[in-house]
């Protein structure tokens, strides 16, 4: 379950970041003229635009919707604060929140009165969370490759806890926008995440990251 629960975390703070900078990134310059449909990204350029896009955003309030392999769907509310702090809210009738304070993450039960706490450093959220990225020095990169759907970025990630995650990013080859991502977690639980209405120019509250355990005595 923890696993499947990070996997979701780390697929919707991927898409957010990386929407965000398409968001804010300037517009291309008409000057150059576009490349050739035949010419491809070379993997060290593609490596260097994803780190610039997961960089570009720092505060990001979204909704989102998770659909699990099972079919299963779940919304709420995501906010992001880097580095280090994160809050997915799920709404009714699912009952999690996952709540990350800089050091710890803490995923909470608010129907069960549960409250499980890891090291951001043993989940695969604890590079998406630092204050300056960079995928060569983080993560293992599996390989870069394009094919009709893209340019995927394949990485993988070995949690202290709970095994390898993986990961691919799959960027549009000319405005490098992310078309599709996809997260598998070490038990292979595949997770799909959209955001919507995302909003970069709030900054959230920072009692939305605070781990209170006396929270749980008394559960809304």
């Amino acid at each position: 379950m923890f696993h499947r629960i990070l996997s979701a975390a780390v697929g919707a703070l991927l898409l957010g970041m990386l929407a965000a900078a398409a968001q804010t990134a300037p517009a291309a310059k008409p000057a150059k003229p576009s490349a050739p449909a035949s010419e491809k990204v070379a993997p060290d350029a593609a490596i260097e635009r994803a780190n610039a896009y997961l960089n570009s955003a720092t505060n990001l309030v979204a909704d989102f919707v998770q659909v699990g392999a099972d079919g299963r769907r779940s919304e709420g509310r995501l906010y992001v604060k880097r580095p280090g702090r994160l809050r997915f809210e799920y709404a009714q009738p699912a009952t999690l929140e996952i709540v990350a304070d800089g050091t710890s993450v803490a995923i909470r039960d608010r129907k069960l009165a549960t409250q499980d706490m890891y090291f951001i450093n043993q989940t695969p959220l604890k590079f998406l969370l630092k204050e300056r990225i960079d995928l060569r020095k983080d993560v293992k990169i599996l390989g870069v490759t394009e094919n009709k759907t893209g340019v995927v970025v394949s990485i993988e990630d070995k949690a202290t806890f709970g095994g390898t995650s993986h990961i691919k990013l799959i960027f549009d080859p000319k405005s490098f926008a992310l078309k599709q991502w996809h997260v598998t977690d070490p038990q292979g639980y595949e997770t799909l995440i959209s955001l919507f209405n995302v909003d970069l120019a709030q900054a959230p509250d920072s009692s939305l990251f605070r781990i209170n355990n006396e929270r749980m005595l008394n559960p809304n």
